[in-house]
């Protein structure tokens, strides 16, 4: 599992303010000190983690990257929230367990459909 930590003052003075933790692997899960101890962004970050392990961490850049490209085209503003990964752990994010009984892959399936 991935080390989490507050953010570090670079993180903080580069990322606009509307982001609350990013999941940076195989650096660590960094988050902003208001919600450290939210278990909810917890768990987003933590789903996060393990998709980019899976992908084995290049490949989930590469694909994050241009499934942006692709949503930006027919969404616009709305690119970021469509991408397939985070709809995965937006949508599971209030199930406890749900790394447990995560299906590798389990983001393919919000490639096509919404959340």
């Amino acid at each position: 599992m991935a080390k989490h930590k507050l953010m570090g003052p670079f993180l903080l003075k580069v990322l606009p303010d509307s982001v609350q933790a990013i999941t940076l692997a195989p650096f660590g899960i960094y988050y902003k000190a208001r919600v450290f101890y939210n278990s909810y962004t917890q768990r987003e970050e933590e789903t996060h983690w393990d998709q980019q392990m899976e992908m084995l961490i290049i490949f989930f850049y590469i694909w994050y990257v241009l499934e942006w490209a692709i949503k930006w085209l027919k969404y616009w503003k709305d690119a970021y929230s469509n991408i397939s990964f985070e709809r995965e752990a937006k949508k599971k994010v209030l199930i406890k367990d749900y790394l447990k009984q995560r299906r590798p892959f389990a983001w393919v399936y919000y490639i096509n459909h919404k959340s």
